[in-house]
């Protein structure tokens, strides 16, 4: 090693603090620049102010490489030579050089001390005061301190005085702040939703009490009587849990602030924009219903946390049994999985594959039919099921209006006008038919021929209440044979409706009942599936019986739809898309967002009368 450079400094406190640095070159420079190996940061130096060089006997040679002298031993020289052995003295600018050599490896050592300053160096206070706003403005400390300040009174001070002022106001008679800047406005974390937006200048409407977390009494102020508990609020903290990790301590924030746990805003957000309030994420409805049973163990809801991966089966609502005298209201229902294969008694006898087969005898009456109503080549569903106004269901199948184009009940013809018998009054059925024959003479001809159609099928099923009349008009007790025909096997009734005879003449229809809502505890619109074909999610082309539950599975849904994380789906479904927090029948949030979007776009559709 042939030098060792020591730099000692001081701290405030007059210690010194050294450090060596060894260099086995046999030439080393000595300036400002920080690539020389003895740095001296000083403006009384050059970048590279001189250059000592180790001779073979030891000596060293110091040279101004610049021109510009220096002290050797307190003489101003620009070249001189030192005996390490023997000590020496530089002096560059502020900065002091002892020359010496280390007994142990024979290096030269030099060391070096400033002497002109205790703390700062020569250059950096030169700099400071020459090329800088140091000593001008306030210190880092002098700053701080007040920026400190300053944002205690723009961000606390001027706020909770702003609120002071008017938090007496009374909102009841619609007083209002004087206009211009208000400090409370810096506590607000981002624009109020539109449904919000007459509240963005009154914050005491739901935040009534200072550092107070909003009420569900302010909400209810306006929400009375659109939102309700979701459960007991019990029976939610027992479903939701404990919460862990990162969840607890949010708890705790939240207990910290008087937030307390279920209330309207853990759901709903505000300050987030200016545009529709965003729907609830998956996961907050997933932090209840994963896993439920083991928290609220007597709940009947079956587990769910994702529609594309843990869901449970449909459970529609289906009518079991259709008694005499019920009405659809009174009729039992119960929520059945449609993994057990539900059958419904809705009364009825339909077969759908009849009716959509694209030849037969329907067919050849639909095309005979076409000019006037419209029918193509089959029957479609369409031309039996018309949308409701909204579009998010179907009306109900009517006789008048659906089936009588086909299915007629004219049994005699006076003049222009035929006589039908009265659909869905047995009674009014009966008499009609035993006032006919008391008032048809056996040597007056009966108008029959020219009935405008009949039921299509093979022949001994086309008969209607006519045929029967006719076919029974000079026997006796025609009347009664006439009921019996109409209301048994092949006759008009019977065909279609669910016929029990309790004895004699005393016939009762089952009443029909046409659902026209399964899924109670979720929602489905027709409206954004137009572009499918019925008959992708119905199979109404195999089902031969009205009994047939024709609803899709959960695995129909799942070809399009996701959960709200799969992006590879063709629609990412969270639960907010079929289900609704306060349930009250309505369309849940998703979808009454995209029906306000298409409302201006799409005419609504309105069932036509066809006959």
């Amino acid at each position: 090693m042939s030098f060792i450079v020591r730099q000692i400094a001081y701290k405030a406190d007059g210690s010194e603090i050294i450090r060596d640095a060894g260099s086995g070159e046999t030439i080393i420079t000595i300036g400002r620049n920080s690539d020389n190996a003895v740095h001296l940061p000083d403006l009384a130096v050059n970048p590279a102010h001189a250059q000592v060089e180790q001779s073979a006997d030891g000596l060293l040679s110091i040279t101004a490489i610049s021109g510009q002298p220096f002290y050797l031993d307190g003489k101003s020289v620009t070249s001189g030579e030192i005996d390490p052995a023997r000590g020496g003295e530089l002096v560059f600018g502020g900065h002091n050089i002892i020359v010496s050599r280390d007994s142990d490896s024979g290096a030269a050592i030099l060391t070096v001390r400033r002497e002109s300053a205790v703390s700062d160096s020569e250059e950096e206070r030169d700099l400071g005061s020459i090329y800088t706003l140091k000593g001008k403005v306030p210190g880092k400390r002098g700053s701080a301190w007040g920026f400190v300040a300053l944002v205690l009174i723009a961000c606390l001070a001027w706020p909770i005085y702003s609120w002071a002022t008017y938090k007496d106001l009374a909102y009841a008679e619609k007083a209002k702040r004087p206009d211009g800047p208000h400090g409370d406005g810096f506590w607000s974390s981002g624009s109020m939703s539109l449904a919000h937006q007459s509240l963005k200048d009154d914050c005491q409407a739901c935040h009534v009490e200072a550092f107070v977390s909003v009420r569900d009494n302010s909400c209810m102020t306006c929400h009375d009587d659109s939102a309700h508990d979701h459960a007991a609020k019990p029976r939610l903290a027992t479903a939701r849990g404990e919460p862990e990790g990162f969840a607890a301590f949010q708890r705790a924030v939240a207990n910290a602030f008087n937030k307390p746990e279920g209330a309207c805003v853990d759901c709903h957000t505000e300050h987030e924009g200016e545009g529709a309030m965003q729907p609830v994420a998956q996961q907050w409805c997933a932090d209840c219903h994963d896993g439920m049973d083991t928290r609220l163990t007597d709940t009947k809801i079956l587990n769910a946390s994702d529609f594309g991966k843990q869901h449970p089966q449909f459970r529609p609502a289906i009518l079991q049994q259709a008694v005499a005298g019920d009405d659809e209201a009174d009729a039992p229902r119960r929520r059945i999985s449609l993994d057990d294969k539900p059958i419904e008694n809705n009364g009825l006898k339909f077969p759908h594959d009849l009716h959509l087969k694209k030849g037969g005898g329907v067919a050849q009456m639909g095309r005979r039919l076409s000019a006037r109503y419209g029918f193509g080549e089959a029957l479609a569903c369409k031309d039996c099921h018309t949308e409701d106004p909204s579009g998010v269901r179907f009306e109900p199948v009517d006789m008048q209006e659906n089936c009588a184009m086909c299915h007629s009940l004219s049994f005699d013809k006076i003049g222009g006008t035929f006589r039908q018998l009265p659909h869905g009054k047995p009674e009014l059925v009966k008499a009609d038919l035993r006032a006919y024959f008391r008032s048809t003479s056996p040597n007056r001809p009966i108008n029959l021929g020219s009935l405008p159609r009949q039921r299509p099928g093979d022949v001994p099923r086309t008969r209607t209440a006519a045929d029967y009349a006719r076919a029974v008009r000079f026997r006796p007790s025609r009347a009664d044979q006439a009921i019996r025909a109409v209301f048994s096997d092949g006759g008009a009734c019977y065909d279609c409706h669910s016929v029990t005879n309790n004895g004699g003449l005393d016939y009762v229809i089952a009443p029909v009942t046409q659902t026209d809502r399964y899924m109670h505890k979720g929602w489905f619109d027709h409206a954004p599936h137009e572009e499918e074909k019925c008959t992708t999610c119905h199979k109404a082309e195999d089902s031969g019986k009205a009994t047939d539950l024709l609803l899709p599975g959960i695995a129909t849904c799942r070809e399009c739809h996701g959960g709200e994380k799969e992006t590879a789906s063709d629609v990412p479904s969270s639960c907010a898309m079929c289900h609704e927090y306060h349930a009250d029948g309505g369309a849940p949030w998703l979808i009454r967002q995209e029906q306000k979007k298409k409302k201006s776009k799409k005419p609504k559709v309105v069932a036509q009368n066809r006959r």
